[in-house]
């Protein structure tokens, strides 16, 4: 037996004494894999009879098409259970005006979809930018009726930043 061979086989048994437990993990988590199709192709061939039996106890049809969500997206609200509101300030959307759906922008002729305290996401933006300045009209007010609010034109500039130091005087002088 020749040095190199000698040598070749004492690597090898030490790649494979290393690798033992990882091809060990490997092959534990493929037949997990194999349980987790299994169940999937399960629950593909019981969903016909879910949807028919489901809303006779109570359970509701997920809205939107079936399917698997893409990765790091939450479950849709309807699948979530709404828990009661706790004492206090509420905090986020209020829930939709009836069975016509999601409730217009509180601002007048937005006419998009309100997302957050009756305001649609760039007049919200807005809204917090008035809050953080302290420079939010009374009108502005959470929850406000779907096209309620008459829309203000921030200034712009030199004038903005002169309207920003007079709110932050004014702030700290109150």
């Amino acid at each position: 037996m020749s040095v190199d061979k000698a040598f070749r086989d004492m690597i090898r048994n030490e790649i494979d004494a290393q690798l033992k437990p990882l091809r060990d993990v490997v092959s534990r988590l493929e037949a997990g894999t194999a349980d987790l199709d299994a169940l999937r192709n399960v629950a593909e061939r019981l969903a016909p009879l879910a949807e028919v039996v489901g809303p006779l106890f109570g359970a509701q049809a997920p809205a939107g098409k079936p399917g698997r969500r893409g990765p790091g997206r939450p479950p849709s609200r309807a699948t979530l259970s709404v828990a009661a509101p706790a004492a206090g300030k509420r905090r986020g959307r209020k829930p939709a005006a009836g069975a016509e759906g999601a409730r217009d922008c509180a601002i007048r002729g937005c006419g998009k979809p309100s997302r957050t305290k009756g305001y649609c996401a760039a007049h919200y933006q807005k809204l917090r930018m008035l809050e953080k300045t302290n420079r939010r009209p009374a009108a502005w007010k959470d929850y406000a009726e779907p096209n309620s609010v008459e829309d203000i034109k921030l200034p712009r500039g030199r004038a903005a930043s002169k309207a920003l130091a007079a709110a932050a005087q004014a702030g700290s002088a109150g």
